[in-house]
Formats: C-alpha cells, structure tokens, sequence
C-alpha cells in the first residue's frame, strides 16, 4: 500500500531552485532513504513531507490525500520529525517526554516509551541536558513516538555519534520498523549505513534523482553514473 507519493514536485528558496521533477512513492511499512552528497537537497526533500516547507510546483500526498488538505499539526503528528541533533528542553527526561503528549492531550506511559527506545528507566528523572547526544536522540525519538505517528521522518540522526552508539540507533530504527510496522523516510550520506538498513531508497544529486529502487540491488548493480561515483567516494 502507498502511503506518500510525490508528483513532479519541486522546490525553490532564496531564489534557488533545490528540488527538481521529484517523483517517489514510499510503501507503508518499510523503511525508505533518501541519500547523496552533502548540498544535494535531502534535507529540503524530507521537509516536504510535512509541510516544514512547501513546493513550488507538484503535489504530495499523503494516504492518498494531498498534504495541503490536512491541517499542519494534525500531519506533524502523523508523519513525526527527528532531526539530526536531538534538542531536549530543561526538564527531566519524563518532561521531555511529555511535552507534545500534553499538547495533544495524550496519555503516556513515560516508562514504556523508553523501553521502546532501549533506555533505562531510571533516566525518567534525570535532567536531559545530562544525557550523551546518543541518549538525547533516543529521547527526541521516543517523544516522537508518544504521538503515535505513522511516519518517523529521519534526517542524517546519527551525524553526530561515534561508530558504536550510530550501529545502536540504527539498530533501534530496525526494530521500530519491525514491531511497529513504522515506516520510516531515513536521510543520510553514508554509503555503508544505507546498506546496514536496506530497504528502498533513491540517491539525490543537485536536487534530482539519479537512481531509485531496492537498495541491495542498486549497490550491486548500479544504473547511472552517478550511482558508480557516489559507490567509488568520488565527487558528484
């Protein structure tokens, strides 16, 4: 089933055209990157999704709806944003926790929700600035999860780790996507890290696609150029 499709959108801003005749479909229930060089417009490409920008030109839609026709908030709850460095408030980690939730007027299980993240309890009381940057970003995850959404948008969420707490997060995204049957739009530059999470996906370059399709099979058998560059580190 097709929960998000993009037809022929594009993007400017600031007089600059940085997407171009976007067209993609994700599948409800798996997991979709978006990867490329750095500039290339994934960032802007993922905030599409929920209206953090708008196009220019085209029409997303999402459960078959264009975006446009969903109130703003309503869809920031259903399709959740996790951004590459996870921002707590000055609060505990239960109060971070609970922040979107008390806006919404959701029950939460503060406990269950870092259960879901693979933390310990025992940080429900501890101030989040304490955290490691790998602890916030299970945080800034979890408290996107209080809202129950259908979509984790993931924008580059492991830039800021070492090796270890990055294979953890990725991890984490897996096993989201498999008992929650999440489906998750990931962003990244890293080659290696979009093979660790397979799936689909689709490389972005100067704000167009140059290749789309399953990810063990383009890395196999790349189609474009592009693609051959992007697999050899070369410069695009």
């Amino acid at each position: 089933m097709t929960l998000i499709s993009l037809d022929n959108v594009s993007l400017k801003r600031g007089g600059k055209t940085l997407l171009k005749n976007i067209n993609f479909t994700v599948k409800k229930g798996e997991i979709f990157s978006i990867f490329g060089p750095s500039g290339a417009g994934k960032s802007s490409l993922l905030r599409l999704l929920n209206r953090l920008y708008e196009p220019e030109t085209g029409k997303i839609f999402f459960n078959g709806k264009d975006i446009r026709e969903y109130d703003p908030g309503e869809l920031r709850k259903r399709v959740g944003m996790v951004f590459q460095i996870p921002v707590m408030f000055e609060a505990t980690v239960e109060e971070n926790l609970k922040i979107s939730a008390d806006i919404w007027g959701i029950n939460i299980e503060p406990e269950n929700l870092l259960e879901m993240v693979q933390l310990n309890k025992d940080k429900l009381h501890q101030k989040a600035e304490r955290l490691s940057v790998g602890e916030a970003q299970r945080v800034a995850i979890a408290r996107t999860l209080a809202l129950e959404p259908e979509v984790l948008l993931m924008d580059e969420p492991t830039s800021a780790l070492d090796p270890a707490t990055t294979l953890g997060i990725e991890n984490l995204v897996k096993k989201l996507n498999r008992e929650l049957e999440l489906t998750v739009i990931f962003v990244s530059h890293n080659i290696q890290q979009i093979e660790r999470l397979g799936g689909r996906g689709l490389l972005l370059v100067d704000g167009e696609i140059k290749e789309i399709g399953e990810i063990n099979q383009i890395l196999k058998s790349p189609d474009t150029k592009e693609m051959m560059k992007f697999l050899r580190g070369e410069k695009l």
